[in-house]
This record gives structure tokens, sequence and C-alpha cells, in this order.
């Protein structure tokens, strides 16, 4: 075990949940590290529920190409702690991420605080002390009890897609889920919102009525689509005629128009050419990226591929089918496993159409809140599939490897996703 890892184990045994949203713990922990959270440069906060790390990864990739230090929150990693942290454009070094963890827990003393609490108060302690141009800080989850949600005075904040998720926490319509999103808007601080159901819509109108904000909508104040292949956007300061983003996926050119519209809306110094050089630029690992080599690809002839993705939710399933459909005819094999948090039937229903060639199913490695593969596959069988358990995502590859120029996509789990990077030896960043 690494240092980093040893550091992390200690600190997820300081309290007996892992996740127990409030910010009781967190304020007085802050308040004696002299409350770095007053002390970052200018925040841009982003909550939802679907791609709140697509449209961060645009937002940084506008800002770099401006010649901009941005700062990075994201949260899972998929393969190294040290993937949540950006400092300033680069991954926080070990060493220094190492030093701020202990910082943190010998200042805490030994006081009750989630494993998330901890770790974001140690992202701020960096954040504050490294300049920047701008913070990129995603939620990581709800909005108005998130550990982010300390920041009392962001620069903007973005809202994407909100859908069903996290419902033990959240509540269990969208009108609750949406509530708890809305919680990061702060009076004084624009807002865009992303496309929205109108349950989670009304809700959000209420909020930021409430705090005298104005937002602007995807789809009414801006609108962002494929044209000729390129990306067309559009808003009240003009259009833009764009190259496509390089994320795989008709969704991104959405997620790419609201990064687009909050840069504009936020007034920050980003030019025509930084857009596109940015859309051409930006990347963002596990999210229909494509696996072209490494240990887990030779498996595989070379004519098949393989894609992975992190998405877990009907939402996400939904725009992982539509990517998949759009893409030229191949027999397809879905590799999946998945927490035991999801439904599995939620997530296969968008495939349907498709008529997977195979659904071959896993338990994700060291996840011992995991769906079992056999009850995954069990309950893929009920829905009709063709769908069979596996004892490791090898001999998931080896099997897929006998359906004759396929398509191999594994899904389900951004967990499942970090584990397939690190066996095949592909780093993240």
């Amino acid at each position: 075990m690494s240092r980093t890892d040893s550091i992390l184990a200690r600190l997820s045994q300081l309290h007996p949940k892992l996740i127990d949203l409030s910010l009781d713990r967190m304020l007085p922990l802050l308040d004696r590290l002299g409350n770095p959270q007053d002390h970052l440069p200018p925040v841009i906060h982003v909550a939802g529920t679907n791609g709140k790390g697509s449209t961060i990864a645009y937002l940084r990739a506008f800002l770099e190409a401006a010649g901009k230090r941005v700062h990075v929150y994201n949260s899972p990693h998929l393969v190294r702690f040290n993937e949540r942290i950006r400092l300033a454009g680069t991954l926080v070094g070990t060493r220094k991420l190492n030093a701020a963890l202990e910082e943190v827990e010998r200042v805490n003393a030994g006081d009750p605080i989630t494993f998330f609490e901890v770790t974001t108060v140690t992202a701020f302690t960096l954040f504050a002390e490294t300049p920047a141009d701008y913070l990129l800080l995603e939620t990581g989850m709800g909005g108005t009890y998130d550990t982010t949600n300390v920041v009392r005075q962001p620069l903007g904040t973005i809202i994407t897609p909100i859908d069903y998720d996290h419902q033990g926490f959240l509540g269990n319509s969208l009108a609750e889920i949406a509530s708890s999103k809305a919680g990061i808007l702060k009076r004084g601080a624009r807002a865009v919102m992303g496309l929205q159901r109108d349950e989670a819509r009304k809700v959000l109108e209420r909020a930021a009525h409430r705090l005298g904000i104005t937002p602007i909508w995807q789809g009414e104040d801006f609108h962002g689509s494929e044209q000729d292949g390129r990306l067309v956007f559009q808003d009240e300061a003009g259009l833009l005629d764009l190259p496509p983003p390089a994320l795989a996926g008709a969704h991104q050119f959405d997620n790419a128009a609201l990064a687009i519209a909050a840069i504009r809306h936020f007034g920050l110094p980003v030019e025509a050419a930084a857009f596109a050089e940015g859309l051409r630029r930006v990347t963002w690992p596990a999210r229909m990226q494509a696996i072209r080599t490494g240990k887990l690809r030779d498996l595989l002839p070379s004519g098949h591929e393989l894609w992975l993705d992190g998405g877990h939710n009907a939402h996400g399933a939904a725009a992982l089918a539509q990517t998949i459909a759009a893409m030229p005819a191949k027999p397809l094999v879905l590799i999946m496993g998945m927490m035991n948090t999801r439904a599995p039937e939620d997530f296969l229903a968008p495939f349907r159409d498709l008529a997977p060639a195979g659904i071959l199913t896993l338990t994700i490695p060291g996840e011992p809140n995991a769906h079992g593969a056999e009850e995954i596959a069990a309950r893929a069988r009920a829905m009709g599939f063709a769908a069979r358990a596996q004892r490791s995502v090898v001999k998931a590859l080896q099997a897929a490897a006998a359906i004759e120029n396929a398509r191999v996509l594994i899904c389900g789990s951004l967990y499942l996703a970090g584990d397939v990077l690190a066996r095949n030896g592909t780093r993240p960043e």
C-alpha cells in the first residue's frame, strides 16, 4: 500500500458512514485551517446529474486554450486519487498531496468527519495556496449539503441536466433532487442551466427567483447543435461555427454548448479561436473512450473495437446507446458491472433496440457494494438479453474475442472503468 493509500485509509475511518450529507463537520475544520475556501481564485461551481465532468472538461480546455491557469476538482478518481485535484493545469504531485492530507489530518485531530469532507478540505487548502486564474469545482452529490457548497460567492454556477440518481440521499422525486442541486445557486452569481425536464426546471426557476437570479437556459437562451459535422452555437451575442467536440457522442454537442454559454455569460476572456482549439484538444477519460492499445486491448483481434464508458444511470445509458446507434453497424458486446445502488434494468433498457450480440457481466473487483455478476446476468436474461456472468474482465474479453468483428463496450460503472484503465496500463490523465 502506498503512503497516499495509507493516509486515505486512516481518514476513511474517522466517520462510520461514507456519506452523511452535512456541512457541520467541515466548517469548524475549515475555520481552524484559516478558511481556505474564502481565498480561492474565481470559482465556477457545477452541479447536476449527468454531464458535470464533461462540461468541466470543456471549460478547462477553453480556458487553457485562452492561456489561463485552471484548478479543477473532480470525483471520483479512476486510478489514482491525485486525479481529483488539478493545480494550475497539472495533477497534484504525490508528495504535495500527502503533506496536505497529513496536515489536515493533524488539525482535524481525530474528530468525526467523512472521507469526502476531509479530502475536499484538503483540496481547498491546496487550491488556496497555489496561484491560478479560475477554479472549476464539481459537486460530489446534490448541492445544498455537498462538501463543495462552502464557497460563499462563486463567479458563476452551472446546473447540468438533472435526472434520477442517488435517490437514497437526495429524494425519490425529480423535484426533490432538483431542490438539492439548486442549493449551489448564490445571490449575485450568474447561473447557466442545461437541458431540464419540466419538473426539475420549475424547481430551479423558483430557487433562482428567490435569490434574484435570472439564469440562461439551454434550448431557449442559447443553442448548440451538430450541423454538417460541426458545432454551431448561438446565443444573444451571436453565432459561432466551430469544429466538432473531440469527445464522442451526440450528447457531447450539448455539453460543449453548455460550457461555451457559461464562458460567454460569465464574461470570461475566451475568443472563438480558443473555443475551436479547446474542442479539438478536450479529453475526458472513461467517457466513450476508445482503447486502442494496452494489455487488455491485446486480448481482442485487430478487427474488434474496444470502448470504455463510466456512465452508470438511465440517462447516461440512453446517451451511450444513442452514440453506439450512430456508429457504423457492428456486432455489439457489452461487458458490464454495476454498483448495487443502481438497477441493471434501468441501464440496459436503452440498449434493447441495439440487440447486443451478448452481455458479459462482472462483479466489480474490490467493491463490496457491487452487484454480483450472476445477479446482473439473471436480471439481463429476464429482460430478454443473452447474458453470461464472467469471472474477470480478462475472461470477458476472451469471450468477446470469439464474436467476429465485434464492437466491445465496457460500461456500467466508473469504478469498473478505473479498474479497466489500471489493468490495461492506461493513465487516465
